[in-house]
């Protein structure tokens, strides 16, 4: 009797089914949903879907010093973007991780909970098919104290199985060498050989529970796409897997190369010549050492060099620009990182690092000339601020254009007034080395030579051009009186609604070449990726109440207003 009723039933579901789909295919008077007779509602292709946001968390912040690039600044953004576009509150949801492991189960727990029947009913009874879905993933991948400076979104990717396996063994022939040239030492051998294993045992737990973590999201990821939901990695990509979509943020090269660029626009390298060089510094903050003792990769401090280097290193090679400490000259490369390089992590390095950099040649005389240093981050710009007055720079970023005082920054920044701009009077050959001069008159020449030198001891204490990047709360009023001259950020709202628009049209089953803000490149090694990507934002006084102020990044209390 079991056995005859069950086909029966089965049937008439089946039945039922087909009468729903074409009543829903006849009513065509609601655009989103159809009511069916248990009072549920069937989305429709043109319905925006949902949305699924797995980022990293945030630590705890017990001060100002902290980047505006922050997961949880970017997530409000995203929310707000994502309604506008016709996502329903309702459907967006948002899950934060302290750790890929954690994430990796949460994104895992999902897809299989949303797969674990073939359609999905939400809390207000709308029945959602994995092909309205879309997750966007950060995924979450370890960074070192100094990367951790520029904000959350510098782009990295997420080494699989295979890469750490590589790594591994790379690291292990590195401690056998390690070992092999310390064999001459005696005493205490057995305590470091003990450490040592201690420590390289650890290091294999982690590694190998990082790769329990790294297959879990790969496997859940690849299930997501399979079953019809599509998969938006945000930042981070993971070697080897291919998105429907990638949303490319700041990374090592754009950072180092905003700031080269805004020190060449703002200097007019192109009118410097070798009688009358600019001076230029470049302080590369690195972190030698993890927490576990071991190397540190040092890729993201290459390739900010890099980015660097791409925009001076003409200027270095044509003799126009120079390098205080000759840490930099024409013979440098895009690969001497190592030349301007140093550990951050110790405490008072910056400062020690530009001490010595700018030392004086007598102790009496006036402070070396230096018209920009580029700190790349805003909290190294900060130690930077600090030790320049400590060396004797007087004066701001704002004595650089004559007719823009600190009273008319804070009048541009509260909407009082605009800016007037005037280029820098410099000559092409500086006082000392121009021969020119008519020294007929010694008197003349004398008063003369009097005034020049005056001149020269108030241009080699002018205060230079300091760069950062991050857009620190705490930097801001240093911003605001031109102690620090410029910093970068994401232009979050305009990503958050080029994400936004990217979700609504993936869910619709349409592709993203209509958007301008999208272009295929290769993400994880997966060529061809749809990626969106826009220009970072450089914010100075001049323009800090339309980038900042303006769009809610920051108040006028944060801009010491």
């Amino acid at each position: 009797m079991v056995f005859t009723r069950r086909p029966a039933a089965v049937l008439t579901a089946i039945v039922a089914a087909c009468a729903m789909a074409i009543s829903l295919t006849a009513c065509t008077t609601d655009a989103n949903s159809q009511d069916t007779a248990d009072d549920r509602t069937t989305v429709t292709s043109s319905a925006p879907g949902v949305v699924a946001m797995f980022t990293p968390s945030d630590g705890i912040t017990l001060n100002q010093q902290t980047p505006l690039n922050k997961w949880a600044k970017l997530t409000p953004n995203l929310t707000k973007a994502l309604t506008s576009a016709g996502f329903k509150k309702g459907d967006i949801s948002h899950t934060t991780s302290d750790s890929l492991d954690k994430q990796s189960r949460a994104i895992q727990d999902y897809v299989v909970n949303h797969l674990s029947g073939s359609n999905t009913t939400d809390d207000a009874g709308i029945v959602i098919s994995p092909d309205n879905i879309t997750l966007l993933v950060a995924p979450v991948v370890e960074a070192d104290a100094s990367t951790r400076q520029y904000g959350d979104y510098v782009s990295q990717e997420l080494s699989t199985a295979d890469t750490a396996e590589g790594s591994d063994s790379t690291d292990s022939s590195d401690s056998s060498n390690s070992s092999d040239s310390s064999d001459s030492s005696t005493g205490s051998d057995s305590t470091d050989d003990s450490s040592s294993d201690a420590s390289k045992t650890a290091g294999d737990s982690k590694n190998a529970a990082q790769a329990e973590a790294v297959d879990r999201l790969v496997s859940s990821l690849k299930l997501a796409k399979e079953s019809g939901m599509h998969v938006v990695l945000m930042g981070n990509s993971i070697k080897g897997y291919k998105p429907d979509a990638f949303v490319r943020f700041s990374d090592a090269q754009a950072i180092g190369k905003l700031q080269a660029e805004k020190i060449v626009s703002k200097l007019e390298l192109s009118k410097a010549s070798k009688d009358n060089p600019k001076y230029i510094e470049v302080l590369m903050p690195y972190t030698a050492v993890d927490e576990s003792g071991e190397a540190s990769d040092s890729t993201f401090a290459q390739e900010a060099f890099r980015g660097i280097w791409q925009v001076l290193g003409a200027y270095y090679q044509k003799g126009v620009v120079e390098s205080p400490s000759g840490t930099l000259n024409g013979n440098s490369t895009e690969d001497d990182w190592q030349s301007v390089a140093y550990d951050a992590s110790k405490e008072g390095s910056t400062a020690k690092v530009l001490d010595a950099r700018l030392a004086k040649a007598e102790e009496h005389a006036s402070p070396t000339r230096i018209d920009g240093i580029i700190a790349m981050n805003d909290y190294i710009a900060s130690e930077v601020v600090t030790e320049l007055d400590d060396l004797g720079y007087t004066g701001s970023a704002a004595d650089i254009n004559p007719q823009i005082t600190i009273s008319g920054i804070v009048g541009n920044i509260t909407g009082k007034k605009d800016l007037s701009r005037s280029d820098v009077p410099d000559p092409i050959k500086s006082p000392e080395k121009d021969d020119s001069a008519d020294s007929t008159d010694s008197a003349d020449t004398q008063d003369d030579s009097t005034a020049t030198d005056k001149t020269d001891k108030t241009k080699d204490s002018q205060w230079p051009l300091v760069t950062g990047y991050g857009a620190y709360v705490s930097n801001i009023p240093s911003i605001v009186n031109g102690k620090q001259w410029m910093t970068g950020i994401e232009d979050r709202q305009t990503l958050a609604e080029n994400i936004a628009e990217a979700c609504a049209l993936l869910n619709k089953g349409q592709t993203l070449t209509s958007m301008s803000s999208v272009r295929n490149t290769e993400v994880g090694g997966k060529k061809k990726v749809p990626t969106i990507s826009g220009p970072l934002l450089a914010v100075s006084a001049s323009n800090l109440k339309v980038t900042l102020i303006d769009p809610g990044y920051i108040s006028l209390a944060d801009a010491g207003l």
